[in-house]
């Protein structure tokens, strides 16, 4: 896992766009967000088991797997947006970036690679891209049923019990 600052620069979505200025994990855990490396998946299944995620799947996202809708899923994937429920992933294969937003509202890119996991707090704004490779295998762990419910970032969201709760563990 490597976490740094989005440049903004403009330019595909699937380059690093690093700006130099690293994110440790301590940083990430002040917006919420938790990283884990897990070589192996009894350790995976000990903390599904301990945070109580009773189902998953599992989802490839490259050209070869999705034809030619592929473009178009990783293009909807990079609109900012935020779920009512934790989004929890484990990268099998490949890698890709989730950018969240910092304290500030500024973007953060984690990139992650295989044995990585990431929990994304419900109600945080995030976004998700696959790198130039094009190609990455993750796991999606659920609390409940699966389900994959993006909300775009609008001023309708604000008030959003969600995200609320978000912003008063988070950000004040």
């Amino acid at each position: 896992m490597k976490a740094y600052m989005y440049d903004n620069l403009p330019g595909d979505q699937r380059l690093a766009h690093d700006s130099g200025r690293v994110v440790d994990v301590d940083a990430l855990k002040k917006i919420g967000v938790l990283y884990y490396r897990l070589p192996e998946l009894e350790s995976l299944n000990k903390l599904a088991e301990e945070r109580g995620y009773k189902n998953r799947d599992e989802i490839v996202v490259s050209p070869e797997k999705m034809g030619d809708v592929y473009e178009s899923k990783v293009k909807m994937f990079f609109d900012e947006h935020l779920h009512e429920d934790e989004e929890i992933r484990y990268i099998r294969g490949g890698q890709g970036y989730f950018d969240v937003r910092s304290q500030e509202d500024d973007w953060v890119r984690i990139q992650l690679e295989k044995d990585d996991m990431i929990i994304l707090p419900a109600g945080i704004y995030h976004r998700f891209t696959t790198d130039e490779s094009n190609y990455v295998h993750a796991m999606r762990l659920f609390k409940e049923e699966p389900k994959w419910t993006p909300l775009n970032r609008s001023s309708d969201l604000d008030g959003n019990e969600h995200r609320q709760a978000y912003v008063s563990q988070y950000l004040t």
